[in-house]
């Protein structure tokens, strides 16, 4: 798109929302972003990641009702392709 210089990280999984460890960056967390080792890494102690997993709620989904609220609830992670018949064979 042209948008973007360098390296950017387009997608992580899983998803903050459902509780993916990109849920308890905080503010002033470092995360190291190796390209060459297909690596993301928040450079946090283990006890705290422990200790903010532990505190973590998931949030309430932002759409209640209509065609969003429907494809929120089942829909699969976009690592899984975001779509609503995985278990179809």
């Amino acid at each position: 798109s042209g948008g973007t210089w360098g390296m950017v990280v387009g997608h992580v999984a899983p998803e903050a929302f459902v509780g993916g460890t990109i849920a308890l960056i905080q503010e002033g967390d470092s995360v190291t972003i190796d390209a060459h080792q297909l690596l993301i890494q928040l450079n946090v102690p283990e006890e705290e990641i422990a200790k903010r997993r532990a505190a973590w709620k998931q949030p309430k989904s932002r759409y209640t009702r209509g065609l969003l609220a429907k494809y929120a609830r089942l829909a699969s992670s976009a690592s899984l392709g975001a779509v609503t018949d995985l278990d179809l064979k």
